[in-house]
């Protein structure tokens, strides 16, 4: 199996705006890149359901195997990033996001406000993860997607559990 293709995608509308430097996404570029995924610089894109959902359906035809977001699973009234990859994922994979809000604890106790998903598209075999948008919370959960990515695409391939 070798590297699949990756894309981080970052949602801010102060970042898509051009108001403040997107500082999460080039982390996640960066980490993936170091464990040997291609992973174009991040794409950033304006808060909403709408918007993600469509970033997110774009990444699938370009044949993207791993997606990572980045802010817009708070509270907030435009964070929808849930709310947009729940449009486009089939089958939820809850642990993913159940252990990003857990060990993000040894961070901020406010990891446990993150609405942040992950899940895969069928049939393309897509995985989307959502991460929050601070730089802490990247650098701490890319690992943790990372932990498991590769051996879920191999599985959506139908690879053997191993």
């Amino acid at each position: 199996m070798g590297p699949y293709p990756a894309l981080v995608i970052t949602v801010s509308d102060r970042s898509a705006a051009g108001e403040r430097e997107d500082r999460g996404g080039p982390i996640a570029v960066g980490l993936l890149r170091d464990a040997g995924w291609h992973c174009p610089d991040a794409e950033v894109i304006a808060d909403g359901a709408g918007s993600v959902a469509d970033a997110l359906r774009r990444a699938v035809a370009r044949g993207i195997r791993l997606v990572v977001t980045t802010g817009g699973t708070g509270v907030g009234p435009r964070d929808l990033t849930p709310e947009g990859t729940r449009r486009v994922i089939t089958r939820e994979i809850p642990g993913i996001a159940e252990e990003l809000r857990r060990s993000g604890l040894a961070d901020t106790p406010l990891s446990v406000l993150s609405r942040g998903l992950a899940g895969i598209v069928d049939p393309d075999g897509m995985l989307v993860v959502n991460l929050p948008g601070s730089p802490r919370a990247v650098a701490s959960g890319v690992p943790v997607v990372l932990g498991v990515a590769a051996h879920i695409l191999d599985q959506v391939e139908g690879g053997d559990h191993s």
